[in-house]
């Protein structure tokens, strides 16, 4: 049985971070240099008291009102978020709870990050094809301020907030492809938050400078950007490429390209190197940041917005990071 995607929409925080506050708080990064580098103007992050559970439930909020969905139809809830409420339980539990979701849908919880959409869409083809459910409520949700040092400067430009809500069905307006997946943990450090789990769960409260002077410890948010963009600049290009001999499609045949929204620069290095039109080619987060998971759903609202797909057009969608993970696959309107 076919897979569609049949609405989305996305939730933000009220607080804002823009680049004049960060500015203010790293003199040696002004204002300009920050946008034209980041290609990031103003990112939303969540106050003390909200969690990823709560944006999660807004953006299913959203959907349900937006897009006249009845929550009794769900009858699978697929959770992807690095940033859970607790260890235990499983935190789809508790937005089954609080969205009115039938006690018959079934709900998990999934850990990944950047390429977290791309795999939640594949999880929810699969039990559509199997006939296990009909109507899967993907949510991506993220908190990454809560894990990023004050003084990390390279991550607080980077990184904002959000969460996105997908209703994954029988019938929609997009086909959704066949899947190009992959996998390499050697570059688990290189993007990671090593203390606060089970392994090493006291958390370190110091820290050190690094290299480009952002302020770091073991219980914050660690990436190192040259590495991670080296990962990136290899791994990409051969995803795309691989995702294209999936579908059967020539790279000419894809009408828009929406990858995972990292940053400006890493972005226009993978466009060139893949020598994909910039008109092909949709970047959008400006004003929202680099939402992990949430990235490339936000991304195809709003190119959705922008400029609606036309009969038949395929558009790729792929998605790279934390793990290292990554993933890719055409929709087809």
């Amino acid at each position: 049985m076919q897979a569609f995607i049949k609405a989305i929409s996305y939730h933000l925080p009220q607080q804002q971070l823009s680049n004049a506050e960060l500015s203010a708080l790293f003199p040696e990064w002004g204002v300009e240099k920050i946008a034209n580098k980041i290609g990031i103007d103003t990112r939303h992050i969540a106050a003390m008291d909200e969690f990823a559970s709560d944006m999660a439930v807004a953006a299913a909020q959203k959907l349900f009102t937006e897009h006249s969905i009845n929550p009794a139809e769900i009858d699978f809830i697929l959770y992807c978020t690095q940033s859970p409420d607790y260890f235990l339980p499983t935190t789809a539990c508790i937005i089954q709870d609080k969205l009115g979701i039938p006690v018959k849908a079934g709900a998990l919880d999934f850990n990944l990050g950047c390429s977290g959409y791309i795999y939640g869409l594949a999880l929810a083809k699969g039990l559509v094809a199997a006939g296990i459910a009909k109507n899967i409520l993907l949510l991506t949700s993220e908190t990454y301020s809560k894990f990023i040092h004050p003084g990390d400067k390279g991550n607080r430009t980077i990184f904002g907030d959000a969460a996105a809500a997908t209703l994954i069905s029988t019938d929609g307006f997009a086909a959704i492809g066949d899947f190009e997946l992959g996998t390499d943990g050697k570059g688990a450090e290189n993007l990671m938050v090593k203390q606060g789990a089970i392994r090493y769960p006291d958390k370190n409260a110091d820290s050190v400078k690094d290299g480009y002077g952002n302020q770091q410890s073991p219980g914050h948010l660690h990436m190192d950007g040259p590495e991670i963009f080296a990962f990136t600049s290899q791994a990409v290009p051969g995803l795309i490429a691989d995702t294209l001999v999936k579908n059967n499609l020539d790279k000419a045949e894809i009408d828009q390209f929406i990858l995972h929204q990292a940053n400006q620069y890493m972005l226009e290095h993978l466009r060139k190197k893949m020598e994909i039109p910039a008109e092909n080619f949709y970047i959008y987060m400006a004003n929202v940041g680099n939402t992990v998971s949430s990235s490339v759903p936000i991304a195809l609202y709003e190119a959705m917005e922008q400029k609606p797909a036309p009969a038949h057009a395929k558009w790729l969608l792929a998605g790279f990071g934390v793990g290292y993970s990554w993933g890719a696959t055409v929709i087809t309107f």
